[in-house]
């Protein structure tokens, strides 16, 4: 899904600039001037997330959102279902408009702008969604590949010199040749991934990618996450509810609160179990072996 099904959602995502608030004539900002972010902010922030609302239909399931995301972290956002993980996920990637507020890809506003720019921006990351959205009707190897036929303007043979290479990535060498319906879940997690990966992403948005493994496939892929992240420099945001992956791959956890509906937490798994509020240490405590 790295960038078929985001080019087609670039239509959607709009094309106004970024207006003074006051609507004085003539007068703009840029984004990040927009979204009230200071200059020379966290050099460290590859995504800047300001003042963000999101709404699942009519319904605003979170607001107030606040926080970046940092060049080759793993930043995982949990809480219980129903919070509104994935919905702001697709906000993150740009497939949701916010109800207010800014979501910032180095500097430039992922919602506002010039289609064109928008849809070469949202290139530079990759997206991995719970189902896996792999096309049934072509092999592995043209799946990876058809991010890099519609994009990357590269020779045939060399497109599946990189879809092997992408799937070696993920342990699915030999995989080439293979159909969707002859995968194991495990393994078709694994080919979402190759395909997210193939037009070399600088940052990976993966949704409950352990959702339906059991736990030894699930650890293999979270040690698969870790591995990309360490040789790549790939920053990851992962959408979980898993606490085993949370504590295996975080770097930092986020948690979206269904009450207050809201982040009401930041910051390291263990840090966040030892001092965390009281709803965030719940949650990390269910499961979690002394």
């Amino acid at each position: 899904m790295a960038g078929a099904d985001l080019e087609a959602a670039a239509g959607e995502a709009g094309s106004a600039g970024a207006v003074d608030a006051a609507g004085a004539p003539g007068a703009t900002r840029s984004p990040a001037e927009a979204a009230g972010t200071r200059p020379g902010g966290d050099p460290r922030a590859l995504v800047e997330v300001r003042g963000l609302a999101i709404a699942a239909g009519s319904l605003v399931v979170q607001s107030g959102l606040d926080f970046d995301i940092h060049r080759g972290e793993v930043l995982v956002v949990m809480g219980p279902s129903g919070c509104g993980k994935s919905t702001l996920l697709r906000h993150l990637v740009g497939l949701e408009r916010p109800v207010a507020g800014h979501v910032l890809y180095d500097g430039h506003d992922l919602h506002r702008g010039d289609p064109a720019e928008l849809a070469a921006l949202r290139r530079r990351f990759g997206v991995m969604f719970q189902a896996g959205a792999l096309w049934s009707s072509m092999s592995l190897g043209e799946n990876v590949m058809f991010p890099m036929r519609l994009f990357a303007r590269l020779p045939a043979a060399e497109r599946r010199r990189r879809a092997r290479f992408k799937l070696a990535l993920v342990g699915l060498d030999g995989g080439f040749d293979l159909m969707p319906a002859q995968l194991s879940g495990g393994m078709r997690k694994r080919a979402a991934l190759a395909r997210a990966l193939a037009l070399d992403p600088e940052l990976l948005f993966l949704d409950e990618p352990g959702s339906g493994l059991d736990p030894l496939n699930a650890a293999r892929l979270d040690e698969l996450v870790l591995n990309l992240r360490h040789h790549l420099g790939t920053a990851v945001v992962m959408v979980t509810h898993e606490n085993a992956s949370i504590f295996a791959v975080a770097d930092r956890a986020l948690y979206l609160d269904p009450l207050a509906h809201t982040m009401t937490a930041l910051g390291p798994p263990r840090e966040l179990l030892a001092h965390g509020p009281a709803e965030v240490r719940a949650f990390l405590q269910r499961g979690v072996v002394a």
